[in-house]
């Protein structure tokens, strides 16, 4: 598949490694240009583009910027983008760490809906729980015990499947963790935050979730 990766940090870099591995064809934007991208390009055959370029014919798009950024990316991000394009955002909300306060967010919605309103497409909230690493070294075949699971939730059941295809593709299982309104279940501080564990632990994680947002993670 054509896919465009907006954010070269761990996720995004790392993502960009696997699939570009697995013979997808591979844009690459950051904030800083295309041509600080030089050693990633080099070493994974990437194409390195601006942001306002990565969405361009592509069938799935990743999202992987700080919170604070997303409201600066290019308007109308998606428009070149492949129709029925998947849109995975892996962000998280990091008030006191990094973004400052999110008034929207702080009030109760849900941080890839806030995303989803900031860019102006339907989003599907991936990844944003999975250490970067674990996408490196944890994927196993399909039906290898204990294999990991990440959660993914969204309202768009189609580009919902082609993200966990995706996914699978990668070596993970995934868990259907219901539509967007329900993905505080797996923001910080939640119990499936940075779980490595399978299908059925994952399951029992997005359960146990509470949607009072702990101290660490409010302004």
């Amino acid at each position: 598949m054509k896919i465009g990766i907006i954010g070269a940090g761990n996720i995004g870099g790392n993502l960009t490694r696997r699939l570009t591995t697995l013979g997808h064809d591979v844009s690459i934007a950051n904030s800083r240009g295309p041509e600080t991208l030089s050693a990633l390009v080099e070493e994974t055959g990437a194409t390195a583009v601006t942001a306002a370029e990565a969405a361009r014919g592509a069938q799935v798009v990743v999202v992987t910027v700080p919170l604070k950024a997303v409201p600066d990316l290019p308007a109308g991000l998606i428009d070149g983008a492949a129709e029925g394009v998947a849109v995975i955002d892996t962000g998280n909300y990091y008030p006191q760490q990094r973004d400052g306060r999110i008034g929207a967010i702080e009030d109760g919605t849900p941080e890839s809906r806030w995303t989803e309103e900031q860019i102006g497409h339907p989003v599907i909230k991936a990844f944003n729980g999975t250490y970067a690493q674990d996408i490196l070294s944890n994927g196993l075949p399909e039906g290898s015990a204990g294999r990991q699971a990440l959660p993914v939730a969204g309202d768009d059941a189609a580009a919902k499947q082609v993200v966990r295809d995706l996914i699978d593709e990668l070596g993970f299982d995934t868990v259907d963790a219901g539509g967007l309104d329900e993905s505080w279940r797996q923001q910080p501080g939640t119990p499936v935050y940075g779980n490595q564990g399978d299908a059925e632990a994952i399951v029992k994680a997005l359960a146990e979730a509470s949607p009072e947002r702990t101290a660490e993670w409010r302004a």
